[in-house]
């Protein structure tokens, strides 16, 4: 079962601008990736082909920037670079691009004159190996094909600004290795035809960057050039370049071969007879990264800077791993965070580097965590691993948000939960620019409740299973939980909910975190409710990639994320939408339509422009953000976890209708295929 091809033909790539604006990335399950343009030019500083992740997920380092080409044919040279400069000059080899795919990996095809050349690019999973392969196919004409490899040994958030420094390096017939005055580990550059020309001390300078020059970031870089490969011939031609740190000869063609098999395993394990679904399967793979500090699996944020994040992980969780059936490495996921749980909390984030010391500064991935497992008990039925290894985690993390934790996350006697101050950040709206939190949201914080809420009747339903005497402590406090919310909660003037209720009163400030209260599996809210919440969300909140952050009618929205770090995020969460909120949406909108066959067409027919949209700026996924006013431009990262996790969780759960047989909340069928109990999904 294959995913369908993704192709662009020339009309595609006619301006440097239609070209550099599509991205591709490919990865290599350790926190590596090699990514560009389907132009063949670099637009920022995280695009090499071999970005490796020495600490896996961790430390990714660029190494191999890009290989540019020339073909030179009875002495006229055809020059396939791309790239901007400064002072405005582009290369344009694009324009002999003949077609730019995905089928399932990155290939260029070129054509000059009457000779065509096939570039195509993979990595080796769970290697920092990137191999790229060519095909020039000739009648019989002679030529002579260059390749200028352009290097760098930095932190991929880094950019080089000058010359200063230096490269070891040496050749042996057409491999070159190459080492910093460091102790890392060298690079070695391997070419299966022609001869290696060494420069001396040679760069290319002032590449320009046109994405960091639009985030307001350095813009301009040099790159090391070692030499020149050439090879010489007449006649059809296959050769490869290997960039790697490892030591040991690859064979490319079983390589490639290898990676392709096992991409077709990914779809023939998920078993959809479905196109979008697939593409989003193989988007989805990208994430899932080994972490070399706890042996297991974890779950990468978004590329190409972010770090595995708890929060992220946990709303990422089913639709990355459990839709396309891949239960062991959930359960490794699960094990890696729960390892990690300290005084309730599971972490934030890893750090990139400096050590393996998590961060806690979260109220939300805690409860985000009773979600992810209890969403596996669905898919799964394995109630030994819920009761041996995460119930006794799941209990402290009760524990200490009743009692109290870091950060001030505490429950009011009202049993509703209140975290933070004025000066942290701790909801996934988390933007913070030195020392000014933009939106703060300390308080009792809308989601934050409803999540609590659902973990305590996940808890409840749990104690039953397991004969724990907690089971009617945790009932009481969830019908505490139950009744306030309510008081708290519900703008009886504008039928929604209010955004955080603080010391300082209501925030009732349109935003969609309340479409939670309704998505949830355990609703706090009447049906009439339901419904208020979904229809004003709908009203003001909805685009076709996602929600709005904050209401266009409030006076601090900000429809455009653009400029300097400060811009962006004074916009991040005040307007910007995010791609993720539209899973939450799409099972709330089915919800209070009794899941209809109406209202699926209707879902359906929502999701359509992602479908187009895979075509658009991330090659085959899912960016992070996007403008809140028309045209919704994408911003932020071109591929994130929780966007491409929750369009394909509520495409192929609540759209295509393929749910779990067993599911918990407050109107699921009770279905124990697989189970010692019917209680864990009752009725809360």
């Amino acid at each position: 079962m294959k995913a369908g091809m993704i192709r662009y033909g020339k009309m595609d790539v006619a301006t440097w601008e239609s070209s550099a604006d599509k991205e591709w990335i490919i990865t290599n399950g350790l926190g590596g990736y090699a990514s560009s343009t389907i132009a063949g030019g670099n637009t920022r500083r995280y695009h090499g082909l071999l970005v490796a992740s020495l600490r896996p997920p961790g430390e990714r380092t660029m190494l191999l920037t890009k290989i540019d080409e020339d073909i030179e044919i009875e002495g006229k040279i055809y020059p396939l670079a791309a790239n901007a400069t400064v002072g405005g000059y582009v290369q344009k080899g694009f324009q002999y691009l003949h077609e730019f795919r995905y089928d399932p990996l990155p290939t260029f095809v070129y054509q000059l004159e009457d000779i065509m050349i096939e570039k195509r690019i993979f990595m080796v999973y769970g290697e920092n190996t990137t191999i790229i392969r060519y095909r020039i196919e000739s009648p019989g004409r002679p030529f002579k094909f260059r390749l200028f490899p352009l290097v760098n040994y930095r932190d991929y958030h880094w950019i080089t600004h000058s010359t200063d420094g230096g490269f070891i390096q040496e050749v042996e017939g057409s491999t070159v290795s190459l080492l910093t005055y460091t102790e890392m580990d060298p690079l070695f550059l391997r070419c299966s035809a022609g001869e290696f020309t060494t420069y001396e001390n040679t760069w290319y300078q002032k590449m320009e960057y046109i994405q960091e020059l639009r985030r307001g970031e350095s813009s301009v870089e040099y790159h090391y050039m070692p030499g020149v490969w050439e090879i010489t011939g007449d006649k059809p031609v296959e050769f490869t370049v290997v960039a790697t740190l490892e030591k040991r000869i690859h064979d490319p063609a079983r390589e490639y071969e290898i990676q392709v098999e096992r991409m077709d395993r990914l779809l023939q394990k998920a078993g959809y007879q479905d196109y979008f679904a697939n593409q989003l399967i193989l988007a989805a793979d990208s994430f899932i990264v080994q972490r070399k500090s706890t042996q297991r699996k974890t779950i990468i944020a978004g590329y190409h800077w972010f770090i595995d994040w708890g929060r992220d992980t946990m709303i990422s969780l089913p639709g990355l791993t459990l839709v396309p059936k891949r239960f062991e490495e959930a359960k490794e996921i699960l094990k890696t965070f729960a390892a990690n749980c300290q005084e309730g909390l599971i972490p934030n984030t890893f750090p990139d580097r400096g050590g393996d010391i998590p961060l806690y500064n979260t109220v939300d991935a805690s409860l985000w965590y009773f979600y992810a497992a209890a969403k596996y008990l669905e898919y799964t039925g394995d109630i030994d691993f819920i009761r041996d290894e995460l119930y006794p985690v799941l209990n402290e993390i009760i524990h200490y948000y009743q009692h109290g934790t870091k950060y001030n996350i505490r429950m009011y006697p009202d049993g509703l939960i209140f975290a933070g101050s004025p000066d942290v950040q701790l909801t996934w709206m988390d933007a913070k620019v030195d020392n000014w939190v933009v939106t703060p949201r300390h308080g009792k914080a809308v989601e934050i409740n409803a999540l609590w809420y659902n973990a305590l009747r996940i808890m409840e339903n749990l104690a039953g299973e397991f004969g724990d005497s907690k089971e009617e402590s945790f009932k009481q406090l969830a019908d505490l939980v139950q009744s306030n919310f309510q008081k708290e909660f519900w703008n009886a003037d504008k039928d929604y909910l209010y955004d955080v209720v603080s010391s300082s009163g209501r925030d009732d400030s349109l935003r969609p975190n309340q479409i939670l209260a309704v998505s949830l599996p355990y609703s706090l809210l009447t049906p009439e409710q339901e419904k208020k919440v979904v229809v004003k969300v709908f009203q003001e909140l909805f685009t076709p990639y996602g929600l709005r952050s904050l209401s266009p009618s409030h006076p601090d929205y900000k429809g455009v994320y653009t400029g300097d770090r400060w811009q962006r995020d004074a916009a991040y969460h005040q307007g910007t939408v995010w791609s993720w909120l539209l899973g939450p949406f799409i099972t709330a909108y089915l919800k209070v339509h009794q899941d209809s066959q109406r209202s699926r067409a209707i879902a359906r027919e929502i999701l359509a422009p992602f479908r187009r949209y895979l075509f658009e700026h991330g090659v085959g996924t899912v960016s992070e953000i996007f403008d809140g006013d028309f045209p919704h431009e994408p911003k932020g990262c071109v591929s994130q976890a929780w966007g491409v996790a929750e369009v394909l969780r509520c495409y192929v759960e609540d759209v295509l209708g393929q749910k779990p047989e067993t599911r918990f909340g407050d109107s699921s069928p009770v279905s124990p295929k697989n189970m010692k109990a019917k209680n864990i999904f009752k009725r809360g």
